[in-house]
């Protein structure tokens, strides 16, 4: 599984506006509802709800200003990723108390144990990269993110 596999050009937002821990949460979930993946479904309510719920067991805030908000969802069809990153950092309750300004929704199908976390595992990784976390937060657009992304996962395979 690549990066380029997870994310669509419609899940991919630059420099998204928000204020609040919340308020990314759900602009990360109304990305997502855009995906046919969950569309094809119909399972585009109730995902704040799963991922709030996942938050309340603890952070996703991995630290290096980077979120991983994820969660299972029942009767979803495959993996869905959100990836954005945002004008203003954010306090987020990181594990090492920096604020936020790149955040990657994964949901993944309620059975898909071992997808969900190769898909975290891999995102996590790549977005351990200092190299590469800077690159992102200089991108000027989303279809320049979007290429890191897909890029990224190139370069680390060769």
């Amino acid at each position: 599984m690549s990066l380029g596999n997870l994310f669509t050009r419609d899940t991919v937002v630059h420099k998204i506006s928000v204020s609040s821990k919340k308020q990314l949460l759900q602009e990360l979930v109304k990305t997502a509802a855009k995906d046919e993946a969950l569309t094809a479904c119909g399972k585009t309510r109730d995902l704040l709800g799963a991922v709030l719920e996942r938050e309340r067991l603890g952070t996703t805030g991995i630290g290096s200003g980077v979120a991983i908000p994820h969660a299972r969802i029942e009767n979803l069809c495959k993996l869905c990723a959100v990836f954005v990153t945002l004008d203003k950092p954010i306090s987020y309750d990181a594990v090492d108390d920096r604020p936020v300004d790149i955040a990657v929704l994964l949901l993944a199908p309620e059975n898909a144990g071992s997808e969900h976390l190769r898909a975290l595992a891999q995102v996590s990784r790549a977005l351990r990269r200092e190299d590469f976390r800077s690159r992102l937060r200089a991108a000027p657009s989303a279809e320049a993110l979007f290429s890191m992304l897909t890029e990224g996962e190139q370069s680390d395979a060769a």
